[in-house]
Order: structure tokens, then sequence, then C-alpha cells
């Protein structure tokens, strides 16, 4: 039985809709252990024995821990490729690690900067420019990835959701969350609320406790 670790909100929640779609279409049940982030669960001894750069997610397969998201989303499809978790064909699949590759490499760590400043800096006049800099940097990457996302018929691969299309789901939940309008982005928000209407999706965000809207106006 696989085993996750997640924090609520986080790019964990890629695996765990994965883990829902398998659990969907096969039967097979999975464990999940929540990482609070903000107690610091995830530096804990126990926890670094498991992953030692204390992040999520963490998947317990086979016995072994495995780290890193692209690395758990190739494991995952590799071992039900019926379920189609990432593309089959030769070029969309290279496409897909593309894509997963920029996100998880470029545009997540951007958010780094906007929600956690403190990693770059100690001085808190610094931490805010950072925070500011880095939220117009994402701002950039969001407007990116929604031109990408208008060319959705329905999900970035076709018919069939993909882990690419989840965590694109992840980095326009977490522009709300850094203080950007999600009406601002209304392709991109258009394609979200059909990612997230897919079962696995629903069964995911009701397990984290997560709204899927994490943007709070300005009073």
């Amino acid at each position: 039985m696989h085993k996750l670790y997640f924090a609520p909100g986080a790019c964990s929640f890629v695996p765990h809709v994965a883990l829902e779609a398998i659990k969907a279409a096969t039967g097979e049940a999975f464990e999940t252990q929540i990482v609070r982030l903000h107690k610091g669960e995830q530096k804990t001894p126990d926890y670094l024995a498991l992953n030692p750069d204390g992040v999520v997610p963490t998947l317990i397969a086979e016995g072994r821990p495995l780290t890193q998201i692209v690395a758990i989303c190739e494991y995952l499809d590799r071992n039900y490729p019926a379920l189609g978790l990432l593309p089959a064909d030769a070029a969309q699949r290279a496409e897909a690690f593309s894509l997963l590759g920029w996100i998880n490499s470029t545009a997540h760590p951007a958010f780094t900067h906007v929600f956690m400043p403190f990693k770059f800096a100690d001085d808190e006049a610094a931490r805010a420019e950072i925070k500011r800099f880095g939220l117009n940097v994402y701002r950039g990457y969001l407007e990116r990835m929604q031109t990408r996302v208008a060319q959705a018929r329905p999900f970035l691969f076709g018919d069939r959701l993909s882990l690419v299309d989840i965590y694109a789901l992840v980095l326009f939940r977490w522009g709300g969350l850094g203080g950007i309008d999600p009406d601002t982005l209304p392709v991109y928000q258009a394609y979200v609320g059909r990612v997230a209407a897919e079962a696995p999706v629903v069964a995911a965000l009701a397990r984290e406790g997560t709204p899927l809207d994490m943007y709070k106006k300005p009073s």
C-alpha cells in the first residue's frame, strides 16, 4: 500500500489526486500522513530520515521513500499506465515532462520567494522586497500558463485529465494565496474549474480541507 506524506495546499496535492484516481480505478487504498509545515514537522528527525530535504511530498512506494514530485509522477504513471496519468504518446509525453519540469523548477520556486521569503533573507525589509518582486515574477508565470491552458480541450493533453493539469491547478491556487485576484486570469480560472470538477480532485480537496479559491480580497 502506498503512503503519502502531504501538506494541505502544497504541491503534494498532485500525487494526492493521482492516488485518488488509482483508488477509483483499481480499488487500491492508500494511506496519508499530514505534514504540518507551519509547525516545522518537515524538519523532525523522523521525517528527515525519509526525506532529507525536509519538503513534501514523500511517497512510500514498495517499502521505500520516493521524493521529488516529477519522479513520483513518473513512478505512478509507469505503474498504472491504463489510467493515463501522463500521456502515452511519445511526443505528448515529452511535452508533458517539459511542462512538469518548468513548473517544478521555475514557476514553483518563484512562489517560494512569495510564501517563504525568510529562506532568502534575514532582514524584514529585504524579505518584503523579495516577496513583492517575487509576486510580480509569479504573476508573469501565471499569465504564461493562461496562454498555455487556453489551448486545453478540455485539458492540456486532450479529454483525459493528467498530472500536469493538477500541478497547473496548484499554481493557480497559490496565486490567489499570494494575493493575485483569480478574476484577472479568466481563461486560467475557467480551466481550473474544469479540472477541479473531476472526481479525484474533488476527493483530494475534501481530504485536505482547503478551498479551491484561496484569494482574499483586500478590505
